[in-house]
C-alpha cells in the first residue's frame, strides 16, 4: 500500500506522534463523523476511553490535551503552540468546550484511563462515545498506529494507485533496475500522479518540509531553562552552541557536536509542545532534520536537489517499514521510532551523497541492524529521558551507516528486508513494558530530579 511522502513528513505538534497527533486526528474524525451523521446537535455528552501506552503515558504526552484541542476542529498542521495552549486553558478553567457549533461540558474526567485491556487491531486505541439527547448513544474506536496515522473500526481503505507500487525493499530495487531510475525519481513520480500535481509543486512542498525542518532547528537553539516541571530537564542545545563557538582549538570531530546540537535542538522543542515535522515519528523527529543539516551544512556543493533526494529516499523506506512491521514505538518498541528514522536518515544521506541504490540498501539495513531491539521506556511517559539524546546517538549513526555503505560497491551479506523482518519478530517478541507504557526499563530505575 502507498504512503505519500506528505504522510509521512507531516507538520504537527509535539510531545507525540502517536499520543498528541494521533488523538488529536482521532478526535477531529470523531467530530466530522458527528457532523455528517447530523447527530451533533442532539449530543449532551463525550466520553473518550484509552487503551495501551495512550493510558499508561497519554498525559505526560499531552494526550489529554490533544483530544480537547482536537474536538473543537483544530487540525494539527494549522495550529501552533500557543492556540492550543489557549483551548486547553480555557477548558480547564470553564470545562466547557466547542465542538464547531455545540457547547458541552468536557474535563479531563471525560477521559477514562483502560490500563487493563488492549484492542485487537493496535493497542494504542481511542473509544469515543457521544450520549445524544434521546437516550441513545454513537460510538467510533480510532487507532494511533504510529506516526501521526490514525485507521478505525469498520471502515473501508483504498489504496490510490500508483506507476511505482513497491511492497518490499526487493521490490523497490527491481523497479528501479527495470526502469533505469533512482528511488528519488520514482517517488517523486508517485507524488506526482498520488496528488495529481506537478514534479515543480512536489519538489516545492519538499523544499518546504526541509524549511520548517530547519526552523525548529533554529528555534531550538535559541531556547534556554527547562522544558518542563515535572523533569526538571535543562535545555542544552543553546549552552552546547554556545561552547562550540568558543572553542578555538581544531577538534577533527567538531562536526559530531554540531550534528548533536541539530538533533538535541528539534527534540528539546518537540519535548515543549512546540511546532514540528514527524519523521516518521515525533519521538525521532531529530534524526533527520539534524542528518539532513549535517549535509546542507558540512557536505561541499550540497543543493535542493541534494535535499530532494535525500527525503524522498528516505520516505521510501519509511514505507517499507510502516507496510512491513511498524513505526509505532507502542507495537515495536523503539526500534520502530529511532531505528526507523536512522535507517531513514542513512539511506537519504546516501542518496543526496550520489550512491547507487544498492549502497543506500545498505545504508538503511546498517542502520537498522544495529538498532534492533531498542526499548521503549520514556521516564514519567514524557518523551525526554532518554528520547532526547537518543535522537542525536540516532543521527550519528546514520552518518556512519552512510559512510560504511559508500565505502563499498553495495554488495552486502544482509538484505533490508531481512532486517525488517527481523525488528517486526523482534517488536511481537518484546514484553509490553518496554513498550512506550513506562513499565519497565529506565522508566522505573531513573530517580527522578
Amino acid at each position: 500500500m502507498y504512503t505519500s511522502l506528505f504522510d509521512i513528513f507531516k507538520i504537527g505538534l509535539g510531545p507525540s506522534s502517536s499520543h498528541t497527533v494521533g488523538p488529536m486526528i482521532a478526535s477531529n474524525n470523531f467530530l466530522d463523523d458527528l457532523i455528517n451523521n447530523n447527530i451533533l446537535d442532539d449530543v449532551d455528552k463525550i466520553d473518550v476511553e484509552l487503551y495501551g501506552s495512550l493510558a499508561h503515558t497519554g498525559l505526560g504526552h499531552k494526550t489529554h490535551e490533544a483530544i480537547i484541542v482536537g474536538l473543537t476542529g483544530e487540525k494539527p498542521h494549522n495550529i501552533d503552540k500557543e492556540r492550543f495552549d489557549s483551548i486547553v486553558y480555557n477548558n480547564r478553567k470553564t470545562k466547557y468546550l466547542h465542538l464547531s457549533t455545540k457547547k458541552i461540558f468536557f474535563s479531563n474526567n471525560n477521559i477514562k484511563l483502560n490500563k487493563k485491556h488492549l484492542k485487537e487491531i493496535h493497542s494504542n486505541a481511542l473509544k469515543y462515545t457521544a450520549f445524544l439527547k434521546n437516550k441513545k448513544k454513537y460510538t467510533k474506536t480510532y487507532y494511533s498506529i504510529g506516526g501521526g496515522f490514525v485507521i478505525s473500526e469498520n471502515e473501508e481503505y483504498f489504496n490510490k494507485n500508483v506507476k511505482f507500487d513497491f511492497n518490499n525493499a526487493n521490490e523497490l530495487l527491481i523497479l528501479c533496475k527495470k526502469n533505469n531510475l533512482t528511488i528519488s525519481d520514482m517517488i517523486i513520480s508517485n507524488e506526482c500522479q498520488y496528488s495529481s500535481t506537478t514534479k515543480d509543486a512536489i519538489n516545492k512542498r519538499i523544499i518546504n518540509i526541509w524549511k520548517e525542518m530547519n526552523n525548529t532547528i533554529n528555534s531550538g537553539v535559541k531556547k534556554t531553562g527547562l522544558i518542563d516541571n515535572i523533569l526538571n530537564v535543562e535545555r542544552r542545545a543553546n549552552s552546547l552552541y554556545q561552547n562550540l563557538k568558543k572553542r578555538d582549538k581544531y577538534d577533527p570531530l567538531e562536526v559530531l557536536d554540531w550534528v548533536n546540537i541539530f538533533a538535541i535542538a528539534t527534540c528539546e522543542e518537540n519535548a515543549s509542545g512546540a511546532r514540528i515535522v514527524t519523521s516518521p515519528t515525533n519521538g525521532a523527529s531529530g534524526i533527520i532534520p539534524a542528518t539532513l543539516k549535517y549535509y546542507v551544512k558540512f557536505i561541499k556543493n550540497s543543493n535542493d536537489d541534494g535535499i530532494i533526494n535525500f527525503l524522498t529516499t528516505a520516505s521510501a523506506i519509511a514505507i517499507l517499514f510502516k507496510n512491513n512491521a511498524s513505526i509505532s514505538g507502542a507495537e515495536v518498541g523503539c526500534q520502530g521510532e529511532v531505528g526507523v528514522a536512522c535507517s531513514m536518515a542513512a539511506a537519504g544521506l546516501t542518496s543526496a551523497l550520489g550512491g547507487n541504490i544498492n549502497q543506500i540498501e545498505n545504508a538503511a539495513e546498517i542502520a537498522m541492524e544495529h538498532n534492533l531491539g531498542l526499548t521503549c521506556d520514556p521516564v514519567k511517559g514524557l518523551v525526554q529521558i532518554p528520547c532526547i539524546e537518543r535522537n542525536s546517538m540516532g543521527a550519528i549513526k546514520a552518518i556512519n551507516a552512510s559512510r560504511l555503505a559508500l565505502s563499498g560497491s553495495g554488495v552486502h551479506n544482509v538484505s533490508l528486508d531481512q532486517v525488517i523482518k527481523t525488528m517486526n519478530e523482534t517488536g511481537k517478541s518484546m514484553n509490553t513494558i518496554f513498550k512506550e507504557t513506562s513499565l519497565g526499563g529506565l522508566a522505573v530505575n531513573v530517580i527522578e530530579c
